[in-house]
This record gives structure tokens, C-alpha cells and sequence, in this order.
């Protein structure tokens, strides 16, 4: 039945009316995954294989050992990931080039702060220069992070002194973002590197390429060209298309493609086009990373994440799904056949059989996205019946680590000290970052939502990024409202501060500001020195893909302790599971721990918080100790003596609640 693949009430209301589709929730149900290669007991990595290491197989014909085929597969998926961010991330700095020369139609440099505060990290001079001066060679300074063979990614200088000495003497800068993935693919090949420690430790320079290379001047970059996130309200879910309006979903990772899409669907011309074909408007949404790229920035709302993608077309009320790379399903034209929706491929990169083929080009962006979105209105008289799902959800999101900064210490004092403060006194036990995708292997939304609830009870201030924060955001987590959840300490300093309890920080390339939020906080000082002494997890509760591996790889090897759900892609080697926690753990500070069980998840998670308070000499965690915030002792107060009396008492004794 729906309910048991999903927690959200729109997605199974749409999978309870078309019985008769295929999704990805009916194929997961009847596709067995792979034992052997789910805990990577199989090796194809020649052609004398694949070799299945199971049974009294404990070696393959080559002679590699089980702990060296798992170091070999989990490696090659970090690469795989990493590369997908950082490509992401080259593709931005090529825009910014473009821009720069006055070739890019439609783009502008929207936040020259940024582009200046960028400069100054990357070492650019920028006093008496033009801003497009200044962009040029950040753009250049940004590719030659990926071509680099010498020396080290130019971002590795912004994490904490002590990280960078360690870094440097386990020699585990990354050189350049692409010389890394070669080279650890290269490892790899048969008959290369044979001890899984040091491919795992190759394996964590490649990931950190990405998390302080490609990844964080993905972000950066962003911020340049389409303005920093400033917190903004918009609603969520599948509720969010629109019967009267052509609907048009964005699906995908690449912010340049949204953006001009954003922008052209304002254009006068088109939406006189569209009311011409019978349409009251165009309606914008979104779906996966996409879907928080123009979230963070312009309010479009989300239809969902990863696995609501087949789900919006099914309503029948889509004219087009406009897609580019990264977690778009195959099984997407075959859902689209079914209805009048055109899925529109934009990619060079990324060739989608059965889908209609408008390439973009961001020298002539407006023009591309004038083009797909008249696409979109062809198709809207062929639109038949619709079953939008009236569900939707109010959501807060655009909270960039500028801005976190900015409230809690204003435009000229930016500051993490209140929140450090808030920590070291026990009013916030700790912190957390909640990540990544969704899994068609487990109930869509459940894992992501049971965890930051219960860590926002126990007064963990929660971070949340790509489809875990859309996940979060469909069920009101992401609404000022969702303070009443709140352990009575951490909603005291979020209401004081002006933050919700869970934080959307943005897509999941946008976890380079999760590193430089918990940098802030341990260079801030009061609580350690390093991301490894920190109060904090970080937690994958659904993840699907390689680039979510990749993001705990590179968090781990900056000091993080990280929790994933799901399964251990490397369980058949407890050589390799162990290097993987405890071996990392010793090495760099941090380390990655897989967990399905949600509530073993959950107590390891706070474990590793409260040990973490113990060890920096923090008050130890006391959910008592502050009382109830001050709208709860109303509450309390309201129902012994009554409203008026009971807001009058406590206005007039700001003690009462001792």
C-alpha cells in the first residue's frame, strides 16, 4: 500500500490514484537489491571476474582480499560523486567567465560583496580594479582548482589552523579536484593499490577536493552570480502546482539552467502566450537540488524531493519537466508518455531517451529559456484530467552562513559568539547537520523527520540541506510554528536570535556552508579549536547516491562524525567498516558510522554529543536546568490563572519562573 512506502500524505494520495502506474516505490518493492554486491563483496573491476567473495571466497582470482575490493568499490563511488558536485562547480566558474567578458545573456554580477570576499580568500587583488576585472579572475582562479598538479586547492586555507596542520602532515591536501579523481581511479585499476587504509586515504583527499574545492566554489560562485540567500517564506509540496496555470518543474542541479527560467517566466510576451492558449499564468516548481537553488534565492516553491519526481507528473498537471543532470529517473519518459507533459533534456552531459532535446546555452540563456517555457505552453491544451493533491505546507528557507552570521551579530559585528555561548552553557546541546536523499529502500521522509524531531526535543539546533530539507519542509518543520517541538533551551536562544529550530541552509552542493558554519563556531572560540572538538553530528538518514558517500567522506575527513541510515555499503569487510569509524576517527577527528536502526541511530548520535561536551569541559547537558522558555510559562501559566491575569503576572516579574 502507498502509506507503507511513503509518510507524505500527497505522495500516497497520488500513488493511491494510479494504481496502474509503475513508480520507483512499486519498483524498490519488487527488485531485490543485490546482497553481494550491497555490502561489496563483488569485484569487476577486470574481466577476470565480476568475483563474488562470499562463502569460503575470500579472495578474488587476482588474489584481493575482501577488505581491498570494499576499499576499491567505496572509493570509486566518492570519486563518482565528487566529480559530480565539482563539475557542477567547474560549470559555474565557466559561466562566471563568460559573464565577466560580457558573453553571458541574461547574467549579472548580483552580490558584489561576495565576489569580493571571494577575491580576497582566493588571494585576488582587487583595489582599483573593475568588477568584472575581479570576476575574470576569480572564474580562472576557480578552474585552475581543478587542473592544478602542484601544490593544494586554494579553499583548504579556510578551515582551522590545526586542520590544516594535520592535513599537511597525513598529506592529505588535495593537490587539484581532477588530479585527485584520476588518480584515485587510477588506484583502483587492477593491480595497483592493494592496502584498503591507503586507498581509503586517497579516498578522503578526492572527497575533500570536493568539499573544499569543487563543492564550495559551486556555492560561492552561486552566491556571486544569483545574490547570497536571505531568509524568505514560500509553501511546499505537490499542492503547490496549479490547475488554472502551466505548470513547469525544474528538476535537477545546475542553478545557471533555473535562474533564466525563473526569469523568463515573468517575461510579458510569454505569459501573454500562455493566457492565448487558456492558461491564467505559468507556475514554477521544483524538484530535488533545483528545487532549493530557486527556493534559497526567488521563494519558488518545491514540489518535492527525489522520489516525488514521477509522482508531479503523475497528477497530469505538469507541461513540462525541464531537467538537466543528476538524479533524473530513466523511468521518467515512460511516466510522461502517460500524460501531455514534454520532459525536456538540457544537458550536453546528460542524453535522456524519450525526451524532448532543447539544449541551453548560457551564452544566449534567455533566449533557451524563452524557448523550453513556450515549449511548455504548446502542451498546455493537451492537458486532461489533474489530481493535484491539496497539500502544502509553509516553509522559512534562505539561511546562508553570511546571513546566520549577520543575525546573531549584526552587519558590522558578524559573529558566531551567541550560539558558541548558548552551546557552552547547555542551552543548545549541540549541533547537527541533516542531509541528503531519499531511498525507494525505506519509507519516503520517515527516517529524515523521526531524527530532527528528536533532535530539536533534545535542544540539538538542526542544519538541513537538498532533499532532506525538502523533506523536512513538507512537514511544517521548516515553519516558525515548529519552535512549540523545541527542547525549552534551544527555542529560548532561537527566539532570541530570530532562527528556527531546524535551519535550510540550502541544496546539497550547499553543504560547503555547513563546513564553514562549524569553522565559524570553532574558530569563534569557547569550544574547541577544530570541527573535530565540536558538539556535532552530521546525519544522512535516506541516502541514494554516490555524491551523498562523497559529502561524508569529505565531512569526516574535516573533523566530523557522521551517521548514515540505510545500509553499510561495505559491511562484507569489517576490516574496512572498522577503518572507516574508528580508523578515521583516530586519524582525522572524524569518521562515518552506518546505522539503519533510526533509534540506535539517534543514541549514537547523542553519545558522540555529549562525550564531545565532556571532553571541551562544557556544563554538562541538563534539559531542566533553564526552565521553560518564556511562551511555554505562559502556557503553563494561562492554564492556573487564566490569560489576562497569567501574561500580566509574568510581564510585571520577569523572575516568575523560578
Amino acid at each position: 500500500m502507498a502509506d507503507e512506502r511513503s509518510v507524505d500524505s500527497a505522495a500516497c494520495e497520488v500513488l493511491d490514484g494510479c494504481e496502474d502506474l509503475v513508480t520507483s516505490f512499486d519498483r524498490a518493492s519488487t527488485l531485490k537489491a543485490c546482497p553481494i554486491g550491497a555490502e561489496s563483496l563483488c569485484c569487476k573491476v577486470c574481466y577476470m571476474g565480476p568475483c563474488r567473495l562470499v562463502g569460503k571466497n575470500d579472495r578474488g582470482v587476482c588474489g584481493a582480499t575482501r577488505a581491498t575490493v570494499a576499499a576499491r568499490n567505496f572509493a570509486r563511488s566518492v570519486a563518482a560523486g565528487a566529480s559530480a558536485h565539482s563539475d557542477h562547480g567547474r560549470d559555474l566558474a565557466f559561466t562566471l567567465i563568460a559573464v565577466a567578458k560580457g558573453e553571458a545573456q541574461g547574467y549579472r554580477i548580483r552580490d558584489e560583496a561576495k565576489l569580493y570576499s571571494v577575491a580576497g580568500m582566493l588571494g585576488i587583488k582587487t583595489e582599483g580594479r573593475s568588477v568584472n576585472d575581479i570576476a575574470l579572475d576569480v572564474g580562472q582562479e576557480a578552474l585552475d582548482n581543478f587542473g592544478r598538479q602542484r601544490g593544494k586547492v586554494s579553499y583548504l586555507s579556510r578551515a582551522t589552523k590545526r586542520r590544516q596542520a594535520l592535513w599537511e602532515k597525513l598529506e592529505l591536501e588535495p593537490r587539484g579536484i581532477d588530479r585527485e579523481v584520476v588518480e584515485l581511479l587510477h588506484r583502483t585499476h587492477m593491480g595497483v593499490d592493494q592496502d584498503a587504509e591507503h586507498i581509503l586515504d586517497a579516498t578522503m583527499r578526492t572527497a575533500m577536493g570536493d568539499g573544499w574545492g569543487g563543492s564550495m566554489l559551486a556555492t560561492d560562485i552561486s552566491d556571486i552570480l544569483f545574490g547570497t540567500p536571505s531568509p524568505l517564506q514560500s509553501k511546499i509540496n505537490l499542492g503547490v502546482l496549479q490547475d488554472d496555470q502551466v505548470n513547469i518543474v525544474v528538476h535537477g542541479h545546475e542553478p545557471t539552467l533555473s535562474e533564466m527560467i525563473v526569469a523568463a517566466a515573468s517575461d510579458p510576451e510569454l505569459l501573454e502566450y500562455a493566457e492565448s492558449k487558456g492558461a491564467k499564468g505559468i507556475n514554477l516548481a521544483g524538484i530535488c537540488c533545483t528545487a532549493n537553488e530557486v527556493l534559497m534565492r526567488h521563494g519558488i516553491p518545491p514540489a518535492g524531493n527525489f522520489l516525488s519526481q514521477e509522482l508531479a507528473i503523475a497528477t497530469g498537471s505538469v507541461e513540462a519537466m525541464v531537467v538537466d543532470v543528476q538524479c533524473i529517473m530513466q523511468a521518467l519518459t515512460d511516466v510522461a508518455n502517460r500524460f501531455h507533459t514534454k520532459l525536456i533534456a538540457t544537458s550536453k552531459k546528460a542524453k535522456v531517451e524519450g525526451a524532448e532535446y532543447m539544449p541551453f546555452d548560457e551564452h544566449k540563456a534567455y533566449d533557451s529559456a524563452k524557448a523550453i517555457i513556450r515549449s511548455a505552453i504548446d502542451a498546455y491544451p493537451q492537458r486532461g484530467a489533474t489530481r493535484i493533491p491539496a497539500v502544502t505546507e509553509e516553509l522559512i528557507a534562505g539561511f546562508s552562513h553570511e546571513y546566520i552570521g549577520y543575525m546573531q551579530g549584526g552587519l558590522y559585528r558578524n559573529s558566531f559568539r551567541p550560539l558558541n555561548d548558548a552551546v557552552a552553557s547547555g542551552r543548545i546541546r549541540g549541533l547537527a547537520g541533516v542531509v541528503g536523499c531519499n531511498n525507494a529502500r525505506v519509507k519516503q521522509d520517515e527516517g529524515i523527520t523521526k531524527i530532527i524531531r528528536e533532535l530539536i526535543r533534545n535542544d540539538v539546533l538542526v542544519v538541513v540541506t537538498g532533499c532532506a530539507a525538502t523533506g523536512a519542509a513538507k512537514y511544517g518543520y521548516l515553519r516558525p510554528e515548529f519552535m512549540a517541538e523545541a527542547g525549552a533551551g534551544l527555542r529560548e536562544v532561537c527566539e532570541a536570535i530570530g532562527i528556527p529550530p531546524v535551519v535550510h541552509v540550502g541544496s546539497c552542493v550547499d553543504n560547503s556552508r555547513i563546513l564553514t558554519i562549524l569553522t565559524q563556531c570553532a574558530t569563534e572560540g569557547g569550544l574547541g579549536d577544530d570541527i573535530a572538538d565540536l558538539p556535532a553530528v552530521g546525519i544522512c538518514p535516506e541516502y541514494m547516491s554516490e555524491k551523498a558517500v562523497a559529502i561524508g567522506t569529505y565531512c569526516a575527513a574535516s573533523g566530523a562524525y557522521v551517521l548514515f541510515g540505510v545500509h553499510n555499503p561495505v559491511g562484507g569487510s569489517p576490516e574496512v567498516v572498522d577503518l572507516i569509524a574508528n580508523g578515521w576517527m583516530n586519524k582525522v577527528g572524524g569518521g562515518i558510522v552506518w546505522e539503519p536502526d533510526i533509534d540506535k541511530l539517534l543514541e549514537l548520535a547523542f553519545k558522540h554529543i555529549d562525550s564531545k561536551r565532556e571532553e571541551a569541559g562544557l556544563a554538562e547537558y541538563d534539559p531542566m536546568r533553564f526552565g521553560e522558555s518564556g511562551d511555554r510559562l505562559i502556557e503553563a501559566l494561562e492554564k492556573q490563572l487564566g490569560q489576562e491575569q497569567a501574561v500580566g503576572l509574568y510581564t510585571a516579574t520577569p523572575a516568575a519562573e523560578s
